[in-house]
């Protein structure tokens, strides 16, 4: 596999916690920090002293704001008229939307074919141009890199970029530092760059913390990476959590995971159902099924979790009414 790169075409450069403090300090006009709750109710079913971190209450709903906030502010004004270009399966691409938004600029976002629809209409009513092609996730990044190079837009790459790892980890620098005592930090992975922020924080601030992955088992391409220490893909993304829907791993995120993660566990789209629904009646969180990962997994493990203090990210809200239903018929 060819050296990637960033949206830019410069290498590709491992952020550190300084990296993070900047961002906390670039988003911070823009974005207020989300609550890291005391769950009673949750550790009681889980058996443990559980956390939970409400990236659901963001503006677009998710966690990924963070990192096109942290982005657009530090590079918009070096940007083409072009503006920016992004695929997405809905989360990463309203955060491009909603940071282009802030700074004047263009959006133009690929999401595939059967996207989400309230992410698609959430993209449009920020007033990114959504384009949908391809069958993916991927087939639609394909898309939008060859658009960015005939247009000399901004390609930005959904995990390849150093400032969106960067602004996606203040969510981990906030929950530790509202629960610097916390023995595990259990984080959903898609292309990885939210669990990799959450160990650039980890490792700088409470290096004995666990920081464990949770991947979806139909779309398991970061997990086998992860395990055979080498870039790998699947030929398909079999789950209905379109947050973990990829089947392609990353150079950057991977590199930071292969130096810092503890492990990752891999969780089916049922368990993620009815994680959603253990979150609506103990904590009366609204999660997606990406959103619920991290639950999925505590319930999987809570043996090993038990009477231990765990951070349980909800990275996403953006559920539609019928996965709602399923989930609170599971």
């Amino acid at each position: 596999m060819k050296a990637q790169t960033t949206g830019e075409g410069a290498p590709l450069w491992e952020p550190t916690i300084h990296d993070v403090l900047l961002a906390r300090r670039r988003i911070a006009p823009y974005l207020e920090p989300t609550p890291c709750l005391g769950a009673a109710a949750l550790g009681r079913a889980l058996g443990c002293d559980a956390y939970v971190k409400c990236e659901n209450l963001q503006p677009v709903g998710a966690f990924k704001v963070r990192g096109g906030v942290n982005l657009v502010a530090a590079l918009h004004d070096r940007l083409s008229p072009a503006g920016l270009a992004a695929s997405s399966t809905g989360n990463h691409g309203q955060s491009i939307a909603y940071a282009a938004r802030l700074f004047g600029l263009h959006a133009t976002i690929f999401a595939p074919r059967d996207a989400n629809a309230l992410k698609v209409a959430a993209m449009e009513a920020l007033g990114a141009d959504v384009r949908l092609e391809g069958h993916d996730f991927d087939a639609a990044r394909e898309a939008c890199e060859a658009f960015a190079l005939s247009t000399q837009a901004r390609y930005v790459h959904s995990m390849n970029e150093p400032l969106l790892i960067a602004g996606v980890a203040t969510a981990y620098l906030e929950a530790l530092l509202a629960v610097p005592h916390a023995d595990v930090c259990l984080v959903p992975i898609g292309g990885g760059s939210g669990a990799a922020g959450a160990t650039i924080v980890a490792r700088a601030l409470h290096p004995s913390m666990r920081v464990i992955g949770v991947q979806a088992e139909g779309a398991p391409a970061v997990y086998r990476s992860f395990r055979s220490r080498q870039l790998e893909s699947t030929e398909q993304a079999a789950t209905r959590a379109e947050g973990l829907a990829t089947r392609v791993a990353f150079e950057l995120p991977l590199r930071l995971l292969w130096k810092n993660l503890d492990d990752i566990v891999l969780i089916s789209d049922e368990e993620m159902l009815r994680a959603m629904r253990l979150l609506a009646e103990t904590t009366h969180m609204v999660a997606e099924e990406a959103g619920a990962a991290a639950t999925a997994a505590a319930v999987k493990l809570r043996h090993d979790l038990a009477g231990r203090t765990v951070i349980l990210p909800i990275t996403g809200g953006n559920a539609t009414a019928a996965r709602l239903g399923e989930a609170l018929d599971a």
